[in-house]
């Protein structure tokens, strides 16, 4: 098959499971399709799904992802001794974990083709990440509490695993509690991390955007913590600052004394 006759089928595989979906005309061009492919993934509940969707999911989203571009760990240079600082799509980091801003139910963005870090991990995770996540959800029997982690396979992403942690979410002002709730986030990844021989980690920035946590504020903490971490516990694990915006680069290449 070729990549456009797996997104084809995937798109019609997703689209007979609901009823209310029939008779919807499929986009003729990549872009739509691949808008309609993303929406329908995003929106899918945790279900059962055949062997052969993940198969041709699998070969359609590892493809994908080849066409970006993967950045390996092994060919970035450390800002300081352990430390990296790299600005990119997290999904296309070939490393030990990358780190999910996740909400508390941990089951991924339903949003059709939100731009949070979330939708993007879950989307070229594949669906199995859904799957996995509200097993471990049931299993838990209540919602993820914000400075808690939780650990699960990467599936179709570069990475080996996906560490999901809830970060606090800012009201009309930043508190000394979410101050340290976001602290303890970072300290929960990287303590799962070092439980599970991740020899590596990238972490994205954690309660800003969506969570409205200052960026700089949320920086500063970020750097405090895994800095503290591993002076403290001695850890040898790697650790990528994972940045998207110009504007992030600019904080942490101020607070890392690389600008």
């Amino acid at each position: 098959m070729t990549q456009s006759d797996r997104r084809l089928y995937l798109i019609k595989e997703l689209l007979a499971e609901e009823p209310q979906y029939q008779g919807y005309e499929i986009p003729e061009d990549e872009y739509s399709q691949k808008r309609l492919l993303r929406a329908l993934f995003n929106v899918r509940l945790p279900k059962p799904i055949s062997d052969e969707f993940l198969k041709i999911q699998d070969e359609y989203l590892q493809e994908e992802t080849y066409r970006k571009g993967i950045t390996d760990i092994a060919d970035l240079t450390p800002v300081q001794d352990d430390i990296y600082l790299w600005q990119g799509d997290i999904t296309t980091l070939k490393c030990g974990a990358i780190v999910n801003a996740a909400n508390s139910r941990l089951l991924g963005c339903f949003g059709p083709n939100h731009e949070c870090i979330d939708n993007a991990i879950h989307t070229y995770s594949g669906i199995q990440l859904r799957l996995k996540c509200n097993e471990i959800m049931q299993k838990q029997g209540h919602e993820e509490e914000t400075g808690r982690a939780k650990i699960t396979s990467a599936y179709n992403l570069p990475s080996q695993y996906v560490i999901h942690t809830v970060g606090p979410i800012v009201g009309w002002r930043l508190t000394e509690r979410d101050k340290k709730l976001l602290a303890q986030s970072y300290r929960s990844c990287l303590e799962l991390a070092d439980k599970n021989s991740v020899g590596s980690i990238a972490f994205c920035c954690i309660s800003t955007g969506e969570f409205h946590f200052p960026n700089d504020k949320a920086a500063e903490i970020a750097l405090r913590a895994v800095l503290g971490y591993k002076k403290e516990t001695h850890s040898e694990i790697k650790v990528i600052f994972n940045v998207f915006k110009d504007a992030d680069l600019e904080i942490y290449e101020k607070l890392l004394g690389t600008d």
